[in-house]
């Protein structure tokens, strides 16, 4: 990289240390630090310039791809049936992430209510807004990131939010103990995937403690919203439709949450 390469606040950038795995957006520059945040993925990070490099767009076509590819909800028969997909309520720690979540459920025509809070202040406020919206699914989600140099993915300390999801989860769980009744999407980017099971969630992020996209977890609720009531998923099919499948994210055999009436 020469020296003269300048990055601004807003500029697309991946980082050399990583083989340029990710695209980032750059938030802030402060003194020589440059944060960032993922483009798709629930990921934030900071690096020096040094690490950076611009991005050449070579994989906007794939993403676009995988976001057309996402629009084509299932096709509900209307001319004699009537349908009340599950309701949802979203609670995510990045605002901006949650926007396009809201936005793609309102293409699915599905009832969500998106709430931003900050991650660690998720568990204390949880109980309160599932009493108030009364939702048939919940996610808990914003960023996270699985710490390597810590060496071990079994402690939370491991882990920048999974402690404050999972302590969310637990919350969620002492006001409804059913898995069917209430179902839970927790975790972001690399989560504490088998703790957040535990605590009591149907899915988490992320069983690899790989990268998820901004979408995944609305990908989950949305089948799950417009599966039948009376009927088991089929787990192995909704975990395919998110961006990195079962090494993303994984879960437990639920029933959906759509009730079909007649006459329309």
């Amino acid at each position: 990289m020469g020296d003269n390469l300048k990055f601004d606040i807003g500029d697309l950038v991946t980082r050399k240390s990583h083989n340029n795995d990710t695209v980032f957006i750059i938030t802030d520059i402060l003194d020589d630090v440059y944060y960032l945040k993922g483009q798709n993925v629930r990921l934030i990070a900071d690096s020096y310039i040094e690490d950076l490099n611009k991005y050449d767009n070579k994989d906007i076509e794939n993403e676009n791809t995988f976001l057309e590819r996402l629009k084509k909800h299932e096709t509900l028969d209307r001319t004699d049936y009537f349908y009340i997909p599950g309701k949802i309520l979203h609670i995510d720690g990045d605002n901006e992430y949650l926007d396009r979540c809201l936005k793609f459920y309102e293409e699915a025509n599905i009832w969500a209510m998106g709430i931003n809070e900050t991650e660690e202040k998720i568990p204390t406020k949880i109980k309160t807004w599932l009493e108030e919206y009364k939702p048939n699914i919940v996610i808990i989600t914003g960023h996270d990131a699985y710490y390597k140099r810590k060496e071990n993915k079994d402690i939370n300390d491991s882990y920048k939010n999974s402690s404050n999801f999972i302590k969310a989860v637990q919350e969620a769980r002492l006001y409804e103990r059913d898995h069917d009744k209430l179902i839970i999407i927790a975790g972001a980017c690399q989560s504490n995937y088998e703790e957040l099971i535990k605590a009591g969630a149907n899915f988490a992020s992320s069983p690899k403690r790989v990268n998820i996209h901004a979408l995944d977890p609305a990908i989950i609720a949305t089948r799950i919203s417009l599966s039948p009531a009376n009927k088991d998923i089929d787990l192995k099919a909704i975990l395919d439709k998110t961006k990195y499948g079962p090494a993303g994210i994984g879960g437990i055999i639920t029933k959906g949450t759509m009730y079909m009436g007649y006459p329309r």
